[in-house]
């Protein structure tokens, strides 16, 4: 018993020690001078500020952002529901360019579709060009058939354009309708 006890005295001063240490550690922090205590305060509240200051600033630059997309797609909706006149226009066009004696009606639906097509162009709208014997890209193209090609090199490429897309600044908001050949 008398080493359990002589072992028991050994490691208490031991944790007493460790424990004094702590205190005095302490104590050495609090002794710290008003100026000292100020000059902390100091520099967290500089912290915390240039921290809250970093973080408005990117929630201004991100909602600026947001609001220039906005603008950018706001009018997609309206652009969206005019495309169908202007592909009843492109198929008026056709049709009035077969029959020679509808010049006049020509020239006057074809100012109209001009007037429309500029005034769509200033707010974003643009063609998507595709050509016959272009190749079909899944990506950027809508595929609508496949009909077998009339010649080898058509294969895998487009051979006809059904309908034309439309791009709204850099927003694809209507792919073009293909035929490509097997």
């Amino acid at each position: 018993m008398g080493k359990k006890d002589k072992n028991q005295e050994v490691e208490e001063p031991q944790v007493e020690a460790t424990t004094t240490e702590t205190v005095e550690e302490n104590k050495v922090e609090e002794k710290k001078s008003p100026e000292e205590q100020l000059q902390d305060e100091l520099a967290a509240e500089k912290d915390k500020f240039m921290r809250l200051f970093a973080e408005f600033e990117n929630y201004k630059k991100r909602t600026t952002k947001e609001r220039i997309e906005l603008f950018k797609t706001a009018s997609q909706d309206l652009m969206v529901a005019m495309l169908p006149v202007l592909d009843d226009f492109e198929r008026a066009l056709m049709h009035i360019e077969e029959d020679k004696e509808a010049e006049e009606l020509r020239k006057g639906v074809l100012l109209i579709y001009n007037k429309l097509i500029n005034t769509l162009e200033q707010k974003g709208l643009s063609k998507i060009e595709v050509n016959k014997g272009d190749d079909f890209n899944a990506d950027d193209h809508e595929a609508v058939t496949q009909i077998p090609a009339p010649s080898e090199d058509l294969k895998g490429k487009i051979i006809d354009v059904v309908e034309r897309g439309y791009k709204l600044g850099d927003k694809v908001i209507r792919f073009p309708k293909v035929v490509i050949g097997q």
